[in-house]
């Protein structure tokens, strides 16, 4: 079986959770390319959808569903993204597409939190996959010097920047033993927009696709 049919997989479980009458977060990725592909089915149950990113809404909106902003809707009944790296503790690696502040915000606005992943994505420790930093520009020394300092291996995403304006920061070589106090440790950093890290508010279910089927994690 084919990694794409392990994303699907993982995709479909999510729409069980879309109820009548929810405001709906969308996240950012390519397994998330594949809800967003099965979401007109569901249109009518949604009283809202938020979407993460540019990209994402672009895609909506191609499929007919209408975005709207987070300040007309307030919290979302649920919010769906996926990830770069999941641990076990539902704790999370995102924003290697570089969407990871707004999908923050809609992950801390949403009541439940579902991630959908490949099982190739599920590891005991976070840290092989480099962790991406948003940083305001002017602070990009600033913030690798610090970074460097924790141990990390910083490097700046070339020509790329993010839907805020920003710049991003991919941090190799972190053993990421504690990532709840990582998380509030580089967000102090001045000139840090957020981490890629969702320890803080880590994920209410993990949905793993893999060749035998999907795994539930809560």
């Amino acid at each position: 079986m084919s990694l794409e049919e392990d994303k699907r997989r993982a995709a479909t479980a999510a729409l069980v959770y879309i109820k009548d009458g929810i405001a709906l977060g969308v996240g950012t990725g390519s397994t998330v390319d594949l809800l967003i592909d099965a979401l007109p089915a569901y249109a009518s149950k949604l009283t809202a959808v938020v979407s993460s990113s540019e990209r994402s809404t672009r895609r909506l909106e191609a499929a007919g569903i209408k975005v709207s902003e987070l300040a007309q809707v307030g919290d979302l009944d649920l919010y769906i993204d996926g990830a770069d790296e999941a641990t076990k503790h539902l704790h999370l690696i995102k924003g290697g597409g570089g969407a990871l502040t707004r999908e923050k915000i809609l992950a801390a606005a949403a009541r439940r939190f579902i991630c959908i992943i490949d099982e190739t994505k599920l590891v005991a420790t976070l840290g092989r996959f480099p962790l991406p930093v948003e940083v305001i520009p002017m602070a990009e020394s600033l913030v690798e010097r610090q970074l460097s300092k924790a141990g990390g291996h910083p490097i700046l995403r070339a020509g790329f920047v993010t839907d805020n304006g920003n710049l991003i920061l991919d941090v190799h070589d972190l053993k990421i033993a504690n990532p709840v106090e990582m998380e509030t440790r580089f967000n102090q950093i001045p000139g840090v927009v957020t981490v890629g890290l969702f320890a803080n508010r880590r994920a209410d279910v993990l949905l793993i696709g893999g060749p035998s089927g999907v795994k539930t994690l809560r």
